[in-house]
């Protein structure tokens, strides 16, 4: 298996938890229930879950009047994408 496929696959792995993490979060809210931290959902999100998050929010309508989630997460989809490419042009 050459090394971006373990990229690919890390990063679809890390999108689906951080899909079902702040999912799970806008749930327990609805509920009054106990939530997941905040930094959690940024750790998830810098960890390479940043656009699945992002696009979840949207979808959910959670954390969105949230400047800490609207400024940070757009800030690290452009990191990931830029060590994305360069992963795929240099890695390959």
């Amino acid at each position: 298996m050459k090394p971006i496929h373990f990229i690919l696959v890390y990063i679809f792995i890390i999108s689906l938890i951080s899909i079902i993490i702040t999912a799970l979060d806008k749930s327990r809210a609805k509920s009054h229930k106990w939530r997941v931290r905040e930094s959690t959902l940024l750790i998830l999100s810098a960890l390479g879950g940043s656009f699945a998050m992002f696009i979840t929010m949207q979808i959910i309508r959670h954390k969105t009047h949230k400047p800490k989630f609207m400024v940070t997460i757009p800030i690290m989809i452009v990191i990931q994408a830029v060590l994305l490419y360069m992963a795929v042009r240099y890695v390959t």
